[in-house]
C-alpha cells in the first residue's frame, strides 16, 4: 500500500507537469507560461527544469529525508517536475510521465529504506546521532514571524515580536497542562510562540496602506484562473493522496514538521504545516493566477491534513476537499490580498525569514549531530565545510551543507573505525 501510494503521487505529479497543470519548484512556475503558449520548446523548459531542481533533490531532499527516514515531498515532486517537462508532449509524453513517475516515486522510498538499512550495519551506527540535526529547528522554527516583520518593517518591529513570543512560549510552560474539567489540555510551548507571532505579523501587514492603485490581479489573468480552476480534479486526486501518505508518516511537507513528525508529534507538526501553510497563501496564489499553474502539493494545507487525521482513509478525502477548495476560492483569496497589500508582500518575506533560519539551525544541528558522531572532529568538518562551500560558489544551498556534512562525518568516522583509526565512544 505504501509504495502504490508513493507511485500514484509519482505518477500524477509528473503528468501535471507534462500537461503544463502544476509544478513544485516555485521559481520554475513564472516560466512555465512561456512552454505552453509556445515561446518555449520542450527541450528548453525540460533542460530549465533540471537546472533549477536537480541539485535540491540531491542536496536538499534526500539528506533531510536520510535524517528522519521518512520522505520530504521535495524529493520526489522536484523530481516529477523534472521527468514531466523532459517527457513528450501529447498522450504519448503522458504515458512516459505517468510511468517514469510512479517508477520514481516507488526508487525513492525503496532507496530510503535501503540506505538506512545499509547505514545500521555499519561499524559504527550513527542513525541515531543524525537525528539530532532537527533538534534546533523544532525549537527555532517558532522564530520565523518574528524575523519575517524584521524583514518586512523593521528590526525593531521584529525584535518586538521575538519578544512577545518568547513571552508566550514561557507562559505556554508554566501553565501547562490546562485542566478543562475532565479534560487535560497540554500546551505546546513552540506551537503558542508561532501563533502570537502569526497574530502580529498579521497585525502589521494589515494595517500596511497600499501608496498605489492595487492592480486586480484575477481580472488582468482570468483565463489563467480558469484554466487552474478546469483542471480542479487532479489537484483533488493529487491532494488526497499526498494527506493519505502523510497521515502514514510516509512523508512530509517540510523540514520543520518533518523532524516533529520523527519524534512522533503528530500535531504540533501539523501546527507547523498549517502555520507555514498561511505563510505561503500569498506566493502560491500569486503565482498561481499570474502564470494558470498551480502546485500539486497547493497552498501546503494538504500536509496540515494528513498530520491532524491520522487515518488515511478520512486524510484523502478531507485533503481532496481542501484543495479542492483553495482551487475554487482562488480568485477570492487573490481579492482579498488585494485589499491588504502588506499581506501580499509578506508571503516572500515569510520564505526569506524561513531559509535564513533553516540556514542557521540546521548548521547548528549538523554540527551537534556530527560531534555526537565523532567529538571534536564533527564539529571541525562541518564548519570548514560549510564555509568551503561559500568559498566554492555555493554548489550545495546554505541550508543543505548541515545535514549533508553530518552524513558525511558519519560515513568518514565508519571508514577510520575500520582502518583503526578512531575508535567509537561505548
Amino acid at each position: 500500500m505504501n509504495i502504490l501510494l508513493i507511485m500514484l503521487i509519482g505518477a500524477l505529479a509528473a503528468i501535471m507537469a507534462n500537461k503544463g497543470i502544476a509544478v513544485f519548484n516555485d521559481g520554475l512556475r513564472p516560466i512555465m507560461p512561456e512552454h505552453i503558449e509556445g515561446r518555449m520548446t520542450r527541450k528548453e523548459i525540460a533542460a530549465t527544469s533540471f537546472a533549477m531542481s536537480f541539485g535540491l533533490v540531491i542536496g536538499f531532499g534526500i539528506p533531510f529525508s536520510l535524517t528522519a527516514s521518512i520522505i520530504l515531498i521535495h524529493c520526489i515532486l522536484l523530481g516529477t517536475d523534472i521527468i514531466g517537462n523532459s517527457s513528450p508532449d501529447g498522450k504519448k509524453g503522458i504515458a512516459v510521465a505517468g510511468i517514469i513517475g510512479a517508477l520514481y516515486g516507488a526508487g525513492i522510498l525503496l532507496g530510503l529504506e535501503s540506505v538506512v538499512k545499509a547505514f545500521e550495519l555499519l561499524p559504527v551506527n550513527f542513525m541515531g546521532s543524525l537525528g539530532q540535526v532537527g533538534s534546533p529547528v523544532v525549537i527555532a522554527f517558532a522564530a520565523f514571524p518574528a524575523l519575517a516583520t524584521g524583514y518586512q518593517y523593521s528590526a525593531k518591529k521584529g525584535l518586538i515580536n521575538l519578544v512577545f513570543s518568547v513571552l508566550a512560549r514561557q507562559l505556554a510552560i508554566i501553565f501547562s497542562p490546562v485542566q478543562l474539567g475532565t479534560i487535560t489540555v497540554n500546551i505546546n510551548p513552540e506551537g503558542t510562540a508561532l501563533i502570537v507571532g502569526m497574530i502580529i505579523l498579521i497585525i502589521y501587514a494589515m494595517k500596511e496602506k497600499s501608496e498605489e492603485e492595487t492592480i486586480d490581479l484575477v481580472s488582468v489573468f482570468a483565463e489563467r484562473v480558469k484554466r487552474i480552476k478546469k483542471n480542479i480534479p487532479y489537484f483533488m486526486v493529487i491532494g488526497g493522496l499526498i494527506s493519505a501518505a502523510t497521515a502514514l508518516s510516509l512523508m512530509a511537507g517540510d523540514p520543520i514538521s518533518l523532524n516533529l513528525l520523527a519524534e512522533g508529534k503528530h500535531i504540533d507538526a501539523g501546527v507547523a504545516a498549517l502555520a507555514r501553510g498561511i505563510g505561503f497563501i500569498p506566493l502560491i496564489a500569486s503565482t498561481a493566477i499570474a502564470t494558470g499553474v498551480y502546485a500539486p502539493a497547493g497552498m501546503t494545507f494538504v500536509f496540515a491534513v494528513g498530520l491532524f487525521i491520522r487515518n488515511p482513509l478520512i486524510a484523502a478525502v478531507v485533503g481532496a476537499l481542501v484543495i479542492g477548495a483553495e482551487v475554487l476560492f482562488l480568485d477570492q483569496i487573490s481579492k482579498f490580498l488585494d485589499k491588504f497589500p502588506g499581506i501580499r508582500k509578506s508571503g516572500d518575506n515569510i520564505r526569506n525569514a524561513m531559509s535564513k533560519l533553516l540556514e542557521v539551525a540546521l548548521l547548528v544541528g549538523g554540527m551537534n549531530a556530527a560531534n555526537a558522531m565523532a567529538p571534536g572532529i564533527g564539529f571541525f568538518i562541518v564548519l570548514g565545510l560549510y564555509i568551503l562551500n561559500d568559498i566554492a560558489g555555493r554548489p550545495v544551498v546554505r541550508m543543505a551543507v548541515g545535514p549533508m556534512a553530518a552524513i558525511l562525518v558519519g560515513i568518514l568516522v565508519n571508514i577510520l573505525t575500520i582502518i583503526g583509526l578512531f575508535v567509537p565512544a561505548a
